[in-house]
């Protein structure tokens, strides 16, 4: 078997991975291939073409350090994160709490009491109080979960970006109690820009997109005989909420950060409710360190 046209190589290639014992494996790159192929022959795609895309997959992974995953950014700005949530994480109504992960979060934050603050003493921003019950699919509210919390600070920076901040700062874990109850304070965070100084940034200026995300929470919710939930919360007042460019936001997902009036001033609120699914607890690799 030789190829001669284009359309003739498909058939040799595949082939070639009839004998891979992993039978998801075979399955998974015998797809790949037969997409990739049409996606060439359809577009006709030129060598230019194919070398700048090389080029583009080799700067995702010269651009990816420390502080920021390329790739989990690029897989974002495609919709392919918020595609795999929404497609693995449906319940009952064919609906999803679940988000994309994100490329900021960070595992093993602090392990804190109810109601304490994950923002440090000096980080400015307007107060926030947040919580939230998490429950199973029929319903029932689900004690020792562990709520993990993330999110940007209200200049637009996760610490980890930022060299005023400390380490660690507005990142906690906390359990819920017997009602499915969790509690937390911090600061209200502020929509920001994502890191457009590598293939990202290309991308979406090819594209003449905007980089700005709506102001969000992350929370990671996990308890053991239950799907790891991962989600993010936007604020339904953000001006991008509808042109979210990793497209994260879907309806559930909306929250309300409240502003009340008090003595000591004003004070953001925020309460939203989970919903675990049974399942295995595995829980994804951190994009940093």
């Amino acid at each position: 078997m030789l190829p001669s046209t284009p359309e003739s190589l498909l058939p040799i290639v595949v082939q070639s991975m009839s004998k891979t014992p992993d039978a998801r494996l075979k399955e998974l790159l015998t797809s790949l291939v037969r997409h990739l192929h049409a996606f060439v022959l359809e577009t006709r795609l030129t060598e230019a073409e194919f070398e700048y895309a090389l080029g583009y997959v080799n700067a995702i992974g010269q651009a990816t350090c420390d502080t920021k995953n390329e790739a989990v950014l690029v897989a974002d700005l495609l919709g392919v994160s918020s595609l795999v949530a929404l497609l693995n994480n449906a319940d009952s109504h064919g609906e999803s709490d679940a988000a994309l992960l994100g490329p900021f979060w960070r595992a093993n934050s602090l392990a804190m009491p109810p109601g304490a603050s994950i923002a440090s003493a000096d980080t400015p921003g307007l107060p926030l109080e947040g919580s939230g019950t998490v429950r199973d699919a029929a319903g029932r509210p689900l004690a020792g979960v562990t709520v993990d919390i993330w999110h940007a600070s209200p200049c637009g920076l996760y610490e980890n970006q930022d060299q005023t901040q400390p380490d660690m700062n507005l990142r906690g874990r906390f359990q819920t109690d017997e009602q499915g109850r969790f509690q937390f304070r911090s600061v209200r965070p502020a929509g920001y820009p994502v890191p457009v100084d590598g293939p990202g940034g290309v991308l979406l200026r090819a594209q003449a997109r905007h980089e700005f995300r709506p102001a969000h929470l992350h929370f990671m919710c996990s308890k053991p005989g239950y799907k790891v939930l991962i989600t993010q919360v936007y604020a339904d007042d953000s001006e991008y909420l509808h042109s979210d460019p990793t497209f994260g936001v879907t309806r559930r997902l909306v929250g309300q950060y409240k502003v009340e009036q008090r003595p000591g001033g004003a004070v953001a609120v925020f309460d939203h409710d989970f919903t675990l699914l049974e399942g295995e607890m595995v829980f994804p690799h951190p994009p940093i360190p």
